[in-house]
């Protein structure tokens, strides 16, 4: 039986030290599978970029720096899901997202993955967040009313740390997706289930989460919640 592949996809924005924390966790990750790393830097500065280019080469996982592939300014979520389902759908793979901001555990890439032939039609698998002591934090913070182990989820799942199936990713064109928006984590969970899919939530596969830190502005929503919306209102951004 052919093992299905797995992709990894570490979208980044600078935020330097959690980005080199966050892929060097990845790739010491104990897998069954060997999976193939990317990780997209939109318009990151010289720093974190230069960073990215020296981890590539110490570890052989690829760089696609976006400011090579469109004018576009960041954020270009949108173009990074379109270009990881592109190359996933053509060899057959499902993708794991792994934020900038979250750690993952040894064992966290394993059980995303073989969560996926455990599970009824899974569209979505999604490792919980946590802080550094173990507490479930943003933004599943629906979580610790949930019992220990995988449940399936109407709520949105956010791409913290989350498995987007192969017959997941080859059932919506993400071409579709809509352009004015910033990010698209509660679209495509709705769609996962509007298209006859499950999506689930392990809170026994668990990763650690620094909210924001590979976008610190959107701090402002819980230190200043007025300049925040003001920010969003005026200058377009967090458009979900």
């Amino acid at each position: 039986m052919r093992t299905t592949p797995l992709h990894i996809v570490i979208p980044v924005k600078n935020s330097p030290e959690s980005t080199s924390l966050t892929i060097e966790a990845v790739i010491n990750s104990k897998s069954e599978i060997d999976f193939e790393l990317t990780v997209y830097d939109d318009f990151s500065e010289k720093e974190t970029a230069d960073m990215l280019d020296k981890l590539a080469s110490k570890y052989n996982f690829k760089v696609v720096h976006l400011s090579e592939v469109t004018a576009n300014p960041s954020p270009n979520y949108r173009l990074v899901l379109q270009m990881a389902q592109t190359k996933a759908v053509s060899s057959g793979a499902h993708i794991v997202i792994v934020e900038s901001d979250v750690t993952v555990n040894e064992d966290t890439i394993s059980k995303l993955y073989n969560s996926v032939n455990n599970l009824d039609n899974p569209g979505l698998i999604a490792a919980v967040t946590t802080d550094e002591k173990d507490i479930i934090n943003y933004p599943y913070l629906f979580a610790a009313d949930l019992n220990l182990g995988v449940t399936s989820v109407k709520k949105h799942l956010s791409f913290c740390c989350t498995l987007l199936s192969n017959a997941f990713l080859s059932s919506y064109d993400f071409n579709k997706l809509n352009p004015e928006k910033s990010w698209y984590d509660v679209f495509i969970s709705h769609k996962a289930i509007e298209l006859g899919f499950f999506n689930y939530l392990d809170t026994t596969c668990r990763v650690i989460h620094q909210p924001h830190s590979s976008r610190p502005w959107k701090k402002l929503k819980y230190r200043n919640p007025f300049l925040y919306y003001l920010r969003k209102l005026f200058k377009g951004l967090d458009k979900i």
